[in-house]
């Protein structure tokens, strides 16, 4: 008996930004990865980001927040594979990452934590991404119960 393999459903990234306007706030949106594996979830975020950002140089993260995590990860979007560099920082929010791109802009994104229960993670990115939001990622994730 031949075994059919099983294909992976691939979960879609779950992540809202702010409407592009003036800067408001702590946070530019939210981003609700699905584990504290950084090394694997940022490759998604980096790629999805390039629209507001451009080109993603680095990432920067709390490390007590995440799994270790490697220094560089490769994404791969139309123009060919390229590393995106991951700096941790022992200072750092941990509900919060910064995407930089190249031309030197940062979008702060709200951690929603990756075990926080559907409508507590669906409420914080809700609020994180509200025009004109400018409550700090800890009451953001407070009001949503995550």
């Amino acid at each position: 008996m031949r075994s059919v393999p099983q294909t992976a459903q691939i979960a879609p990234l779950r992540l809202t930004l702010k409407a592009v306007a003036p800067t408001t706030g702590y946070v530019d949106g939210a981003w609700w990865p699905r584990s504290r594996d950084l090394g694997a979830e940022a490759p998604d975020l980096a790629r999805a980001v390039t629209l507001r950002l451009g080109r993603v140089r680095e990432i920067a993260y709390a490390r007590d927040a995440w799994e270790a995590a490697p220094r560089h990860v490769a994404i791969d979007p139309a123009g060919g594979t390229r590393p995106v560099r991951l700096v941790g920082f022992a200072s750092q929010d941990p509900h919060v990452v910064l995407v930089t791109g190249e031309s030197g802009r940062t979008l702060g994104l709200l951690v929603v934590p990756p075990e926080s229960p559907d409508r507590a993670g669906r409420d914080a990115m809700h609020r994180a991404a509200r025009p004109g939001n400018a409550e700090s990622p800890t009451a953001l994730l407070a009001a949503a119960g995550a």
